[in-house]
């Protein structure tokens, strides 16, 4: 397992040497991302220089508490509320991000194929695709936000747990919807994926956590979006490649019973010839 975890993230550094084969394109990668971080810092900032007011409207149970212990708390359930903003933000960024940079990173998806060989012919989905699935990852990273508070603020042990677990579960969540593209446009059926994500899960993860732990340094997320996405793709091709998808179209022609069976029925004897004398 430990052995796959690392091979998820050495997945992502292999997106990074694209800057050597395709600098242009992904600088152009990089657009996208900075006009997404301008919108989410203009969301993070005041919740950061709020954070006092929160954490007292959290706890106003701890209202006639004495210090240092009201601070204590206090400091900590602002630490669990940044900690479930973040892993917010990184989902709406990547969603935002996406949505707004499709045509770039269709570009960086197509390039990596090609490179990798066997392209798939269709694209990777269209916008409106892009469009709906951004925003299933919004309500997604918002139900993961809630689940990060909510350990947060278990006693004791919350302001370790929630951070670890904001982290996991958006990392795997960003994981599965960056490597979208690569299956939309192989037309893979939702339990086709299942499979392949039940055959990678160390892998995946491994590759969602190191994306996650880049977005959260500054300006690591602008920076580490066209790598992610050209990493993303050649997670899925490793894959594809690591569990067989047999998806045959159905036949246009039902086949009888008896020729599908794997043991071949003798046709019937002929009917009696009628005797000479009736």
């Amino acid at each position: 397992m430990i052995r796959e975890f690392a091979a998820g993230i050495r997945t992502l550094l292999r997106g990074f040497g694209l800057w050597r084969t395709r600098p242009g394109l992904m600088v152009l990668g990089l657009i996208p991302a900075i006009i997404a971080l301008v919108v989410l810092a203009a969301a993070l900032v005041p919740l950061v220089i709020g954070l006092p007011t929160v954490s007292s409207w959290l706890t106003p149970f701890a209202e006639g508490w004495l210090e240092p212990w009201k601070g204590l708390l206090r400091a900590a359930v602002g630490f669990v509320v940044v900690a479930a903003a973040l892993a917010l933000a990184s989902v709406v960024f990547s969603a935002l991000t996406l949505t707004i940079g499709d045509p770039f990173y269709q570009r960086i998806w197509r390039a990596v194929e090609l490179d990798l060989g066997g392209a798939p012919p269709a694209d990777g989905g269209s916008f409106w695709t892009t469009l709906g699935e951004g925003l299933r990852l919004v309500l997604l990273g918002i139900l993961i936000a809630i689940g990060v508070l909510l350990i947060g603020l278990i006693p004791a042990v919350g302001g370790f747990l929630g951070p670890v677990a904001g982290v996991v579960l958006t990392g795997r969540l960003l994981a599965r919807e960056l490597t979208g593209r690569a299956f939309d446009a192989r037309d893979l059926s939702p339990s086709d994926r299942a499979a392949l994500f039940s055959g990678s899960r160390a892998r995946v993860l491994g590759f969602g956590v190191a994306t996650q732990l880049c977005f959260l340094i500054p300006g690591g997320a602008v920076a580490i979006m066209p790598a992610a996405v050209a990493g993303s793709t050649m997670l899925a091709r490793d894959m594809l490649a690591r569990t067989a998808i047999t998806a045959s179209p159905p036949s246009p022609h039902p086949v009888p019973p008896h020729l599908d069976s794997p043991h071949p029925v003798s046709p019937p004897p002929p009917p009696a010839a009628a005797s000479e004398g009736s």
